[in-house]
């Protein structure tokens, strides 16, 4: 099976995690011909090994682990390891070589601009990922995906790649605290809709659905607010009174119906909300230049009907 290719050692690439940054030194795959021999890795040093295909074991600390497709596992500082791999079924691996960056030059950074996730999620992964210099297991978080993915972001380098790269890059830390901690339930709640953004839903829904009864009064009571300040809302979203708003959304309507409908000018006048057919003639003609009736031949011509339409 083949797999997509990944070489990327001199990329100047930065994970920040609450108040852990993680330098990416490099990034590769390739099959394992030859066994690796026993060596460990420096303080801050962490190496996150991905096995999509191929069998083989890793000896780490004395003791010996099976791989075989779908194999993670984590080699951080000091943990004596060596990669075995069977020659009948060589290793296909992609390897990812983070360093854990002290606390000054994590401050050097956030001087440059960048700002890390300070979640309590994104903090407790941090904090798992620097407390876990050792873990093997099967990836139950679809890695490989991600890994294929980075891989095309890679070679690709298309638009926006390097931000795309660090997003990748992030799914596989979290991917792999994920599989230390069998899925733990997330430890924060859900961020509720300010109470602004809720008043701006209710006024879109009433402008969407009651344009023909609302009022400054009555939505002003569904919101809360003073008329005043509803009227101050209004205007700072739609840039326009509620009044002109209404009188927009009511002749919106009335187009839509000229050209999806049968319906009489009359009929369309009282369905969106006019008394008169000439109260309505007179304001969709100062919204759209022309009289409906003078819209509704004008979307006749271009948009005639077929022979076979006319014979239904």
């Amino acid at each position: 099976m083949g797999h997509p290719m990944i070489q990327l050692d001199n990329l100047d690439l930065k994970i920040m995690l609450g108040k852990l940054v993680l330098n990416v030194l490099y990034i590769k795959s390739g099959f394992f011909y030859h066994s690796m021999p026993e060596h460990r890795h420096s303080n801050g040093s962490y190496e996150l090994h991905y096995i999509p295909s191929g069998h083989g074991s890793l000896v780490a600390e004395g003791r010996e682990f099976p791989l075989s497709p779908g194999s993670l596992y984590m080699t951080g500082p000091g943990v004596k390891h060596e990669q075995i791999t069977d020659p009948s079924d060589p290793m296909f691996e992609y390897c990812i070589f983070f360093e854990a960056l002290p606390s000054g030059r994590h401050h050097h950074e956030r001087l440059h601009g960048r700002s890390g996730d300070d979640s309590e999620d994104v903090c407790e992964i941090a904090r798992l990922f620097l407390n876990t210099p050792f873990w093997i297991g099967q990836d139950n978080q679809q890695l490989q995906l991600v890994f294929e993915k980075l891989a095309w972001e890679i070679n690709a380098r298309a638009i926006g790649y390097r931000r795309c790269i660090t997003i990748l890059l992030e799914q596989t830390v979290f991917g792999l605290v994920r599989n230390y901690t069998n899925n733990r339930p997330t430890l924060q709640t859900e961020p509720l809709k300010t109470l602004d953004d809720k008043r701006m839903v209710l006024i879109e829904n009433n402008l969407l659905y009651n344009y023909k009864h609302i009022t400054i009064k009555t939505l002003a009571g569904q919101l809360g607010l003073s008329i005043r300040q509803t009227e101050r809302a209004v205007r700072k979203q739609y840039g326009m009174s509620l009044r002109d708003k209404l009188q927009e959304a009511r002749l919106q309507e009335a187009a839509r119906l000229l050209d999806a409908t049968l319906l009489t000018i009359g009929a369309i006048a009282e369905q969106v909300g006019y008394h008169t057919p000439e109260s309505f003639t007179s304001h969709f003609k100062k919204w759209h230049g022309v009289t409906p009736s003078a819209y509704r031949a004008r979307l006749a011509r271009t948009n005639p009907v077929s022979p076979a339409e006319e014979n239904r």
